[in-house]
């Protein structure tokens, strides 16, 4: 059975992308949200395994979409991956970095190593 992720960005063309690549990978349901605000409401429908969640956005930051999806008592314990431009290349080069408990990785991060991300949050 495939994992559902929900990947929430503001740049619909980078969401486009992101789920080509996990979908081609066979493992994934995809779905992809471009309006933050939208986000809780787009979550509670598709009852995701996993969320990739962008950081910076215009109308609500990811942190701000966290707790909404935190305090939710059926979303809480989804897992949640913070995708950044914001974040070192050797941070990049090193993998997912781990900050207050959430996993973070940069939009640069190759399909490998996005994946490999995605299936050890899962397997937790």
């Amino acid at each position: 059975m495939k994992k559902r992720i929900m990947i929430v960005d503001d740049e619909a063309a980078f969401t486009r992308m992101m789920k080509l690549v996990l979908e081609k990978s066979g493992r994934y349901e995809v779905i992809g949200e471009n309006k933050a605000t939208q986000a809780l409401a787009t979550a509670r429908n598709f009852r995701p395994d996993l969320i990739l969640l962008d950081v910076v956005m215009p109308e609500m930051d990811g942190g701000d979409v966290a707790a909404q999806i935190q305090s939710d008592p059926a979303l809480k314990s989804i897992p949640i991956i913070f995708l950044t431009a914001l974040i070192s290349e050797k941070e990049v080069l090193g993998g997912p970095v781990t900050r207050a408990g959430y996993r973070f990785l940069g939009k640069l991060a190759s399909d490998t190593d996005l994946i490999a991300c995605i299936e050890q949050n899962l397997a937790t």
